[in-house]
């Protein structure tokens, strides 16, 4: 005796329907971007600085041609102007929650900057390069103590001036007051890496 076909759709029919329900129900309560930038019960907005790589651009800093340095640069660090992705909703720096089209600035965002004191990389390198023998780059970077004692002694004969233009080339001495050297923004720069008590280590994965 055959067996009666099932009045209601075949397995596999049902499987698609409820698929296609599951994408039509995501579809319509998300953005484009993924750019719901709620929290997860949906009662605020998150903050623009909070948004996740991708979902804003930053512009390049304005840099100060005389110092090499972003114009805005205090205390180590200034500031650049991000801009939210389009359909993006969130906080902007005023608290003003906003719907972002692209165009507008959504937040800053801090970036590390030098302290110069108008002391120039390419002029230290230069007298220790032509004139390091009579003490010249020391006393420009405000040695004048060692300055005086290569000049007496001809750059200890050669051999202090040929020791300060590697130290100085390589960065590892520097004006005497602390700052940096003047070097074009994106030049080469040397940047020390070191490790204190307050350095976040992160994690080794080994395979």
């Amino acid at each position: 005796m055959a067996a009666a076909w099932p009045s209601g759709p075949c397995a596999p029919e049902a499987v698609i329907i409820r698929l296609l329900g599951v994408l039509w129900f995501v579809s319509v309560t998300t953005e484009p971007w993924g750019a719901v930038a709620t929290s997860a019960g949906g009662e605020e907005s998150l903050k623009c600085e909070d948004l996740k790589v991708g979902q804003y651009i930053c512009k390049d800093p304005k840099i100060n041609e005389a110092t090499q340095e972003p114009v805005n640069c205090t205390n180590y660090t200034a500031h650049v102007s991000c801009f939210p992705a389009p359909n993006i909703t969130c906080k902007d720096s005023s608290g003003n929650e906003t719907h972002f089209t692209g165009n507008e600035v959504g937040f800053f965002k801090p970036i590390s900057c030098r302290n110069v004191n108008g002391y120039s990389y390419k002029v230290a390198v230069a007298l220790s390069l032509f004139l390091g023998w009579l003490g010249a780059d020391r006393f420009y970077l405000g040695y004048p103590a060692l300055g005086l004692l290569k000049f007496c002694t001809v750059g200890f004969c050669g051999i202090g001036s040929l020791i300060d233009f590697i130290l100085i080339s390589m960065q590892i001495v520097g004006p005497s007051d602390g700052s940096s050297y003047i070097i074009d923004y994106y030049g080469t720069r040397l940047t020390r890496l070191s490790i204190t008590n307050e350095t976040f280590r992160k994690t080794q994965l080994y395979p």
